[in-house]
């Protein structure tokens, strides 16, 4: 058999075969560069990732047969960055065998209360002895009879001025007003500010409270419980504050502070009497800040209303 050819065949080739075998090698070769091949197989298998290469016609002495046929480059150790030196601290005494281990002091968190009479009673009690809002305030802010205190931030106490003739009270703070501690601060807030602006009012001009002071947890709608806890304070904060006209921002306030049981699109807009200790107040409800953001077609019926309340302002003026 010969060997005499690039490729071992049974006979020899002829010039015309010799010519297709050499464009057939020369073609593979193109495209073993193309793909990125820039070296030979050797004849010894190895670990290219790990291993360097080594000749294979280099003769292995006996010594080193021991030693990897290809050993791997030497590592090059990084500098590590320098710390800053800290004090040592000394190490922790080690606890005598039988001895226990004290215990960290307990934190003592304020037990829930059960909603009920007793809550209502408790608050109806510290309402009644508040003589002014500062004294309302102060109670408010030491009753623990409703568990809502302890899950919000700031107790959201009022805004605006407590000698004005018009008082709005809303449902229960938000977010916003959770952080800040004031009433209507948030997009509803904006909402209301712009709608007391168009019939000629401001904060400056009016007081501005909720039924239930603390923010009930995720922006859920209070309890039923919860209010009637809360409605003590805010009865009382109305009889302080004694205005002409009383606004209840949605239905869920009229409800709360009237007993009425008419949805707030047909309870609105409707003067009512709302009575305290001393006398009676005129009292009207309008939509809800948050409602018209949710239904701005709705603002209509909201500007009618303002346009109420700033028709009965005038006509007390005028008396």
């Amino acid at each position: 058999m010969s060997t005499s050819g690039p490729i071992e065949t049974g006979h020899k080739p002829s010039p015309g075969e010799a010519d297709r075998l050499s464009l057939a090698l020369e073609a593979l070769l193109d495209f073993y560069a193309a793909s990125g091949v820039d070296g030979l197989v050797d004849a010894d298998p190895f670990d290219a990732f790990s291993q360097t290469l080594q000749p294979a016609t280099q003769s292995r002495r006996p010594e080193q047969a021991a030693a990897p046929a290809h050993p791997g480059p030497a590592r090059r150790e990084m500098p590590r960055p320098q710390q800053p030196a800290t004090p040592q601290q000394p190490a922790p005494a080690r606890a005598q065998p039988g001895a226990t281990a004290p215990r960290p002091p307990a934190q003592q968190t304020p037990a829930a209360v059960i909603p009920g009479e007793e809550a209502v009673d408790a608050a109806r009690a510290a309402a009644r002895s508040a003589a002014s809002l500062d004294a309302l305030h102060k109670a408010l802010a030491s009753f623990d009879g409703c568990n809502l205190s302890r899950t919000a931030k700031n107790l959201v106490f009022a805004d605006g001025n407590p000698e004005s003739r018009v008082m709005f009270v809303g449902e229960a703070p938000g977010r916003d007003e959770d952080l800040q501690g004031l009433p209507f601060v948030g997009r509803s807030g904006q909402l209301l500010d712009r709608m007391l602006a168009a019939i000629g009012l401001d904060r400056s001009s009016v007081y501005i409270a909720n039924v239930v002071p603390w923010r009930p947890p995720g922006n859920r709608t209070p309890s039923p419980q919860e209010t009637e806890i809360c409605k003590p304070f805010i009865a009382r904060q109305i009889e302080l504050v004694d205005p002409d006209i009383l606004v209840f921002l949605g239905g869920a306030s009229a409800k709360a502070l009237t007993g009425v049981t008419d949805g707030i699109l047909r309870l609105r807009g409707r003067w009512m009497p709302y009575r305290t200790a001393t006398r009676e107040i005129r009292a009207i409800a309008t939509l809800h800040p948050a409602y018209l953001l949710r239904s701005p077609i709705q603002k209509r019926l909201a500007w009618r209303d303002f346009l109420a309340i700033g028709a009965a302002l005038k006509e007390g003026e005028n008396a």
